[in-house]
């Protein structure tokens, strides 16, 4: 399992608890060990632009989700989760939980949708955020 990540912007986020979290997402949904996963952590302003550009939405989200596919050599590249740390802090304060666990949260989110799944019917929701917890608690071995 190959996950990158890339830290460009200027919030402090555990990377290695970030890849280990990614491989288990992975591993937890048996993808072929040759997958590749990349995670980019970016400022407001990088995360909006994309969102304008690939959604037509003018404003900085805190995830998005980009599937890839298979190389030329038939590798099976998931794709790119784009998280915003700094949106990320927002939601965390209005939950009430820390920074850690809403990054965490937001790319188990993001590699689910790379992985096929979504909520936009309520049935898909609820498989989706059922999946999710699944993740995060069998990763840390405890309640989420």
């Amino acid at each position: 399992m190959n996950v990158f990540l890339a830290n460009e912007q200027d919030l402090s986020v555990d990377e290695a608890r970030l890849s280990s979290l990614a491989r288990h997402v992975l591993v937890t949904e048996e993808i072929d060990d040759s997958a590749e996963l990349s995670i980019l952590c970016v400022a407001p302003d990088h995360i909006r632009e994309l969102n304008m550009r690939f959604a037509g939405n003018d404003y900085a989200t805190d995830v998005l989700a980009f599937p890839m596919g298979e190389d030329d050599q038939g590798e099976l590249i998931l794709g790119d989760v784009i998280i915003c740390p700094r949106v990320a802090e927002e939601n965390a304060t209005q939950m009430g939980h820390s920074l850690d666990r809403e990054v965490e949260t937001l790319l188990v989110h993001g590699t689910l949708h790379l992985l096929g799944y979504d909520h936009d019917a309520k049935e898909d929701k609820s498989r989706m955020d059922n999946r999710l917890l699944e993740a995060l608690r069998s990763f840390d071995g405890s309640e989420v």
